[in-house]
């Protein structure tokens, strides 16, 4: 049986347009809660650019996006700020429609590649690339890929029993987790001090110092993903109906399954390998996103637009709350992702 969180709702209100040889279906509150979050998401991405140890007014940020400006302003903005708040978005669009592509497949709220493993996996990649062969970004980007593949097939070999079911699944990742943060943090404590800081504030999660040469390899793959899983969405959706009445419908369940996944596991690579691992905005955008649609399925879209406000918003507190000092934003993300947890746990208490 499906879990109660993915049951669907009696009606949808839409919009529907036929040509000849052609027919499109639009959900209008699925796109006014994208456009809703979008425009959430520019304003805090102003503000990002405009708050800070040297402010400057919304009009001048305004101005130095457009070629204007003075040379201060472009300075800190176009060269501090933009790169690190549309990182920020780049990320959390990366780690939003991730986690709605696990929580699809494993038709279950909890199936979120943070809970599942694939996150710690990327960072044990990353991490040994780091402490074993001192690897500079591109080194750790491609280690964070492979180690987040190589838990996958861990965890997908390990769950396998005449097909893949989403509760198993999450029951081995959460492990192999285990068992990597055991890893982990035993190559933590055999490297040199000055390597070991270096990993365990990559491994904090945080934009940080980060800039332009991060900015452009998350952007360029995020660009060839993003396409790939969004194809992959009518085939999720129809996979949600459990396997025998996705093949009925003509989806090969497996095939489809595998492609996602490992298309999910990649954007989670690219998050942690530019970033380190960032919890919980995988496991929540999707949720937060389902809910303001009223959907019954996962929607990769809007799950990817809630990442990206969410996760620009956390490193916008996370650097003025505390302001002079600057917190990781997976601190913040930590925060939120606890509030989010309270709140379930009283949720599904109240409907006992």
């Amino acid at each position: 049986m499906r879990s109660p969180e993915f049951q669907a709702p009696h009606h949808r209100s839409t919009l529907r347009r036929a040509l000849p040889g052609f027919s499109l279906r639009v959900d209008v509150r699925l796109v006014l809660v994208c456009l809703a979050l979008s425009l959430a998401t520019v304003a805090v991405f102003l503000v990002a650019l405009s708050v800070g140890d040297y402010n400057i007014p919304l009009a001048d940020v305004i101005k130095t996006l457009t070629g204007g400006g003075t040379p201060q302003s472009r300075l800190v903005v176009g060269e501090w700020r933009l790169p690190r708040a549309l990182l920020g978005i780049a990320i959390g669009a990366a780690l939003g429609m991730s986690g709605a592509v696990f929580q699809s497949l494993t038709r279950n709220p909890l199936g979120s590649p943070d809970i599942i493993g694939f996150s710690t996996g990327a960072y044990t990649g990353g991490l040994v690339v780091i402490l074993l062969f001192g690897g500079g970004y591109l080194q750790t980007a491609a280690g964070a890929v492979g180690g987040g593949l190589a838990t996958a097939a861990l965890v997908y070999a390990l769950a396998y029993r005449r097909g893949i079911q989403g509760f198993r699944l999450i029951i081995v990742g959460i492990g192999v987790s285990a068992t990597l943060a055991s890893v982990n943090s035993w190559l933590v404590t055999r490297a040199n001090v000055v390597d070991a800081m270096q990993a365990a504030v990559w491994g904090s999660g945080s934009l940080n110092g980060l800039g332009y040469d991060q900015l452009w390899p998350v952007l360029g793959l995020l660009l060839v993903v993003s396409p790939v899983l969004l194809a992959h969405a009518p085939a999720l959706r129809q996979l949600e109906l459990g396997d025998d009445a996705a093949r009925a419908l003509g989806v090969r369940a497996e095939m489809v399954r595998l492609s996602s996944l490992m298309w999910g596991i990649v954007l989670v690579a690219i998050a942690t390998a530019a970033a380190g691992p960032i919890a919980f905005i995988a496991l929540v955008a999707p949720q937060i996103s389902r809910r303001l649609t009223g959907t019954a399925t996962l929607a990769l879209l809007p799950a990817a637009v809630a990442g990206a406000l969410l996760l620009l918003a956390s490193d916008l507190v996370a650097q003025r709350a505390f302001a002079p000092t600057q917190l990781p934003v997976g601190v913040m993300t930590v925060i939120v992702g606890g509030a989010y947890f309270v709140w379930l746990l009283i949720r599904e208490g109240r409907r006992q």
